[in-house]
């Protein structure tokens, strides 16, 4: 922690001179002022009552531009997890129990599209870095408006404002890390298309952890007149990435980069070539119509198909993936004086068909199989929610949404067939809340909402290939309340604090072979604070410094299991995994009027429990790195970037992805050591 608060001292100081040297002549609402889509709502940030955290394009760049990770690692009580490279985890507010691998529990859209499948599962590895223009994330419970769920919802938008143009970028660097990015922008307000293209590969830090991405998008808005706005969306990703496995504690410590080695009757991570294969196609087309002053409706559909193999070390699983579903939003405003009505009423459903078949794995190629199985799910939920925005400051929104999530399962490996079939409905997922808007510049609001979370299609279907009959929904109640503010025209303030009881909490166990599979764990208690200070100052027109940049997130989070016996052993009172108690982002950035930047970021990490048992820790860990360029132009028509960065410059070992509850203590998936990158972007306007 000395290294934490050198750091801060000197933001401090640099902050206090640059205030003192280089007023302000801009008025800055810094975060106030944006425009935020949470819960439908299209307000500016300080009037969402709701805990939300905005990434701005800006923000994503802050780091090498190769992932999204760090910059979503700096929004207060988010956790983005990378096992290897290309093997993505997140979560909002909560742990990674449910979460061995991949995206489950967080609703996610993409372009106000639903892009999390039926089943509950979301690929966010295919995605890449460019593919991201703005994250919205909401945390909390979302089901009043997003549907199931207790893990938050992340809104993605992809599609900047910016002009015509074409734009390559290319970065590398340590571990053969390449990156290539190409975009083109054409078309005018009516009419504008982007199209994009994007490759990255590495050889990873670990053996066995080579990865290799094509990513292939097309997008177009049409504004035929001012009451249609139509959109389309197509998106095809090609991702092969290894599977090093997990290590126990005494083989991450020898040699943290090597890959599971051979025990017992399994063989070894390289000896199976463990790796995924993954394709996936998605298009989707939204549409906006604005029938009048009062009504208006907005319409999506989509479709999606995902292929899969995963060579694993305990077997070798072939998946094929096909979904489709649609959501629809009527929204009528009306204004009566000084009141202002919104109500907002619609419906989301997506249906999902996919073939799961599991063969023994042969060093890496398919043998014998072992379960052949058909799945048929799909999940539908209507919603209702009413926004007051009363005289003096005060406004009140009211909603709830029902949900029903239904699963078969047909086990065509035996005979005769076994089928399975499940159903979750749940009550009533009510959200209230309320502001008040002490002044120009500053909100207080309360929110109690309640969030429903069936099991996934994963869940029910784990790795091990045994289909889970006994597993039950998860939900839970929230408490929360929240501070915006802006001060001095410099420093921006977001405060807020939750209490969330969960009951039924899904719980991640993993067997010898590394195989997971799940169990409810009881009831939860899970309270926490969220902090996120901005400090921004832009200069005088002509002096040298021009924009000041310091940002600072702390999370704290207090996660204990409130009644949960296992068997014969109570793990009542014990903290839950994979919850970090405390977390810190920060960083400081400095833009020149010449064109050159900077910005020097921190990221530290409190111990992390790794079992239910509270026996096993995974160390704290402090991250120190940084980015610097020189942006310029070349005549009237192109635009140029050269940067270099750097992460992890203290070169700590530390494990970014454990492996919960794991059998024979093999929790730890070691993140790469010091690691550097440069690059270059070119824009011909």
């Amino acid at each position: 922690m000395k290294s934490l608060v050198s750091i801060l001292l000197c933001f401090s100081v640099t902050g206090i001179l640059a205030q003192s040297s280089t007023p302000d002549t801009i008025p800055l609402s810094i975060l106030q002022e944006v425009i935020v889509k949470g819960y439908e709502q299209n307000r500016k940030i300080k009037e969402i009552a709701a805990p939300l955290s905005l990434i701005s394009r800006q923000q994503f760049q802050r780091y090498g531009e190769t992932s999204i990770l760090p910059a979503v690692n700096a929004a207060p009580g988010v956790r983005m997890e990378e096992r290897s490279p290309g093997s993505y985890r997140l979560n909002i507010r909560g742990s990674s129990l449910r979460s061995p691998f991949g995206v489950r529990n967080v609703k996610i859209y993409w372009n106000d599209i639903p892009f999390t499948d039926p089943g509950g599962n979301t690929y966010l590895n295919q995605f890449s870095f460019y593919n991201f223009s703005s994250v919205e994330i909401l945390k909390g419970p979302g089901s009043s408006l997003y549907g199931a769920g207790t893990g938050g919802v992340m809104l993605i938008n992809s599609f900047p404002e910016i002009k015509n143009s074409v734009s390559l970028n290319y970065s590398g660097g340590s571990f053969q890390a390449h990156n290539i990015n190409v975009n083109a922008v054409t078309g005018n307000e009516s009419f504008r298309n982007m199209i994009t293209y994007s490759h990255q590969q590495s050889e990873g830090y670990r053996r066995q952890s080579a990865m290799k991405r094509d990513i292939v998008s097309w997008e177009t808005r049409l504004r035929s007149n001012d009451k249609l706005t139509l959109s389309t969306h197509v998106l095809y990703g090609d991702l092969f990435y290894e599977t090093p496995g997990a290590l126990t504690k005494a083989q991450y410590l020898a040699d943290p980069k090597a890959a599971r080695p051979a025990g017992g009757p399994f063989p070894s991570a390289e000896q199976n070539k463990a790796a995924i294969y993954q394709k996936t196609f998605w298009a989707g087309i939204h549409q906006q119509y604005v029938f009048n002053e009062h009504w208006q409706n907005t319409t999506s559909i989509y479709g999606a198909f995902s292929r899969i193999e995963n060579s694993a070390i305990r077997n070798y699983e072939k998946r094929l993936e096909p979904n489709f579903g649609g959501r629809t939003t009527f929204s009528y405003s009306a204004a009566f004086d000084e009141t202002k009505l919104k109500v907002i009423a619609g419906a989301e459903i997506q249906q999902g068909y996919s073939t799961n078949k599991v063969y023994k794995n042969k060093l890496g190629a398919i043998d014998s199989i072992q379960t052949d199985d058909e799945v048929n799910n799909n999940q539908a939920g209507v919603f209702l929610q009413a926004d007051l925005t009363l005289p003096k400051g005060w406004i009140v929104t009211a909603g709830g949404s029902y949900n029903r999530s239904a699963m078969e399962f047909e086990r065509l490996s035996v005979v005769p067939s076994f089928l399975y079939k499940t159903n979750y409905n749940n009550e009533l997922a009510p959200r209230l809340s309320l502001l008040k808007k002490l002044n120009s510049s500053m909100s207080v609001y309360g929110v109690v909402s309640k969030g429903f979370s069936p099991p996934t299609v994963a869940e029910l279907l784990p790795s091990t290939s045994v289909i889970n009959t006994d597993l039950q929904a998860e939900h839970g109640i929230n408490y929360e309340l929240g501070f915006r503010g802006s001060f001095f025209n410099h420093l921006s303030v977001d405060l807020n604090a939750y209490y969330f009881r969960l009951q039924n909490s899904i719980t991640q166990r993993r067997d010898n072979s590394g195989a997971d599979y799940f169990v409810n764990s009881g009831k939860t208690k899970q309270q926490g604070i969220e902090t996120a200070l901005d400090y921004q100052v832009r200069s005088k027109a002509g002096e040298f410094i021009s924009q000041l940049n310091i940002w600072l997130s702390h999370t704290y989070q207090h996660f204990r299991y409130k009644d949960f016996k296992q068997v014969t052993t109570d793990f009542s009172g014990n903290k839950i995994p994979s919850i970090a108690p405390h977390t810190i982002a920060t960083g400081i950035e400095v833009v020149t009027k010449i064109g050159v930047y900077g910005n020097v970021n921190y990221y530290y990490s409190d111990a992390i429990p790794l079992n239910d048992a509270n026996s096993e820790f995974a160390s704290s860990y402090n991250l120190l790195g940084f980015k610097a360029g020189y942006r310029f132009t070349i005549g009237k028509h192109l635009k140029a970037d050269l940067f270099v960065s750097g992460d992890n410059l203290f070169n700590q070992t530390y494990s970014l992805g454990n492996d919960i509850n794991a059998a024979a203590n093999r929790f730890y998936n070691a993140a790469p050591g010091v690691n550097y990158l440069a690059g270059i972007g070119l824009q011909i306007l």
